[in-house]
This record gives C-alpha cells, sequence and structure tokens, in this order.
C-alpha cells in the first residue's frame, strides 16, 4: 500500500519507461473550473451511414470504393503521411549536428474493426474484438518483415476531441523506416534495465503492482489493466500481458482472447465513468520490427484518454506541463479506483 503522504500531499513520481519525473498535485482536486469545457459526445444512431465513407460499400473521400465488407477491412490511407517511395536524402548544415534532416519512408493504412457505423470497441462484442486483434497481428507481421520497415506503430483515436476524423469504429497502421521517438525513449530505458538487473522493466513493474492490488483496474489470465504509477493522463491506462512475449504477432491464441477481452472491459468501463463515449489515443507498443532480438521489450498498449473530472471537462497539457514537467491532479489509486467501479 502506498503511503497517505502520496495519496494528500503534492509530490513527484518516476516514470522509468521514459526516465522523466511527473508531477502528483491531489489536493488540486477541489479547485473551481471557469475554463473551456467540450461539447458531450454522442454516439452514431445509425447501423450504416450512406454519407460515411469507411461503411461498407460507400465511396472514400479520395474517390476510392469501399467494399461491402462483412468483417474488419484493411486498405492504404488515402491521405498516408508516410509513402513507401521516397529518395533518400539527407542533410546537416555544416556537419554542425544541428540543421539535420532525412526522409522518412513508411506506410500507413486504416483499419475499419466492424462494418456497422454505431459500434466501438465499448459496445463490439469480444468475439469481434477478437477478430480486430488478430488483424493487428496479421498486419504487424506483413509490415514488420519489409526491409525497409523498422517499426509498426499500431493505433486508434477514438471521438473528436482526440482528433477522429470519422465516427466509424477504425483504427491507424503506420509502419515506419525508423524508430518513433516514444517506442525509441522506451527501447532506451527497457535496454538499460535490463542490462543493470538481467531482468525485464516492465515484467518486473507487472509483478510489483499485481502484488500491490492499488492500481489494478482489471485483469485475466493472461493481461492485466491498470493505472500507471507515473501516469500523466488523468484516466490512463498500461496493459500487460502476463507471460513474456514482445510483439503482438507472437502472442498465443489464449493470450489474444485474454487481450480482446480485456480491451472490452477498460472501453465498456471507460464509457461509465462520466456516461458518454470515452474519447481516447490508444497504441500499442511492440518491439522494434529490426530483425534484433530484444529480450528487454515485454508487449504493451497505452490509453490516453484526455477527460477529466467530467464529460465536458479535459485535461489540458500546457503551461508547466509544456514548459517544466508532466502534472496530475486526481492520484493513479484514486483514478485506478473508479475505473474498478465502472466495470459490468
Amino acid at each position: 500500500m502506498i503511503e497517505q503522504v502520496f495519496l494528500e500531499s503534492p509530490h513527484r513520481r518516476w516514470n522509468p519507461l521514459k526516465r522523466e519525473w511527473v508531477v502528483v498535485s491531489p489536493h488540486r482536486t477541489q479547485r473551481p473550473w471557469q475554463g473551456q469545457t467540450e461539447d458531450t459526445a454522442q454516439p452514431p444512431s445509425l447501423a450504416y451511414d450512406p454519407a460515411c465513407y469507411l461503411c461498407p460499400g460507400n465511396t472514400r473521400a479520395g474517390g476510392h470504393h469501399t467494399p461491402a465488407y462483412t468483417g474488419t477491412y484493411v486498405f492504404e490511407n488515402d491521405f498516408a503521411a508516410l509513402k513507401p517511395n521516397v529518395p533518400q536524402a539527407n542533410l546537416d548544415v555544416d556537419d554542425a549536428r544541428l540543421l539535420r534532416a532525412s526522409t522518412e519512408r513508411g506506410i500507413c493504412r486504416v483499419l475499419c474493426f466492424d462494418p456497422r457505423h454505431d459500434l466501438t470497441l465499448a459496445t463490439m462484442s469480444v468475439e469481434a474484438i477478437r477478430r480486430v486483434v488478430e488483424m493487428w497481428a496479421e498486419q504487424a507481421s506483413e509490415l514488420g518483415t519489409l526491409p525497409e520497415i523498422q517499426y509498426v506503430q499500431i493505433f486508434e483515436n477514438r471521438g473528436a476531441m482526440m482528433g477522429a476524423s470519422n465516427p466509424h469504429p477504425h483504427g491507424q497502421i503506420w509502419a515506419t523506416e525508423h524508430i518513433p521517438n516514444e517506442p525509441a525513449l522506451e527501447l532506451a530505458a527497457q535496454v538499460s534495465y535490463f542490462t543493470e538487473h538481467h531482468k525485464q522493466l516492465l515484467s518486473t513493474y507487472l509483478a510489483l503492482e499485481l502484488a500491490q492490488q492499488d492500481r489494478i483496474v482489471a485483469e485475466n489470465e493472461t493481461w492485466a489493466a491498470l493505472v500507471p504509477f507515473w501516469a500523466v493522463w488523468p484516466f490512463e491506462l498500461l496493459l500487460l500481458p502476463k507471460q513474456n512475449v514482445a510483439r503482438i504477432e507472437d502472442l498465443t491464441a489464449s493470450q489474444r482472447e485474454g487481450l480482446a477481452d480485456l480491451l472490452k472491459q477498460v472501453t465498456s468501463a471507460y464509457n461509465r465513468v462520466f456516461d458518454t463515449p470515452f474519447p481516447y489515443s490508444m497504441g500499442l507498443h511492440p518491439a522494434p520490427a529490426d530483425n534484433h532480438p530484444h529480450p528487454e521489450w515485454l508487449l504493451h498498449l497505452h490509453f490516453y484518454p484526455p477527460l477529466l473530472r467530467s464529460a465536458t471537462v479535459r485535461k489540458f497539457m500546457v503551461g508547466f506541463e509544456l514548459l517544466g514537467s508532466p502534472q496530475r491532479d486526481i492520484t493513479p489509486e484514486s483514478a485506478a479506483a473508479t475505473l474498478r467501479q465502472s466495470l459490468i
């Protein structure tokens, strides 16, 4: 159990994955709010929307036709941020290592989770979510074997508040020539910990969390969902497998089923916290696809939801967060208790 002083007084917590400190200010939860509020999100009411370019049989914004799919559906992003065929070039003005640039090759795809327009991971069946997990694994395996790809980032932006341009249940897959910043930070931290302690950072961390139970939100035989000790976002979640696995394509059948089950549990719980469709950015962090063994790496998923104290008040990353350090008000322990109470 965590000491009471850390539940009531300002303090900071260490994030070993990014090797940075997070300021926690529990006494600020009672402060009045006269700032910006958001409109309450309303879920789509149509199972099929003729105006939606992700619904089966419709024409997408780029002019391409979406087939009448009946399960999951993957296609190349019509407005991809990265392209596979880019001339290679590097820039370093005066060799000063300051004004540097390099071209970046990549592949961007969209994955429709379900043909129904009015569903989300929270309202889909575990069986349907399992199909999404299978497609994640299939895409990661295919893209990760390409010689020019070093990382496959799978993610979902859920809700207009998180920048989703379409409410149809879908996510994205970006395969990049270089390892992006966030997984690169996590790679360095996990390698360092493994080198010093001869065991995985996240597996060791999960064992501590399972023993304490203070921040565990949900678990099954193969996975656990918890509010990280170092969480920045109010209701942030970290999903970790209980057995050692580095990449999603290496998950066993039972691990894939367990992940689908836990995704259903936590996204449903999110919706019940403020009785509204919960916005979030969610992403998988697998080991790099660089043809090297990564004994230090444990596959994990991050959920970053912005809502703070109601369906209309969000957490802003401004001021001290931008110029100093990440900061949060409600403690991770309090957030975990709220999410546990929201489970079915």
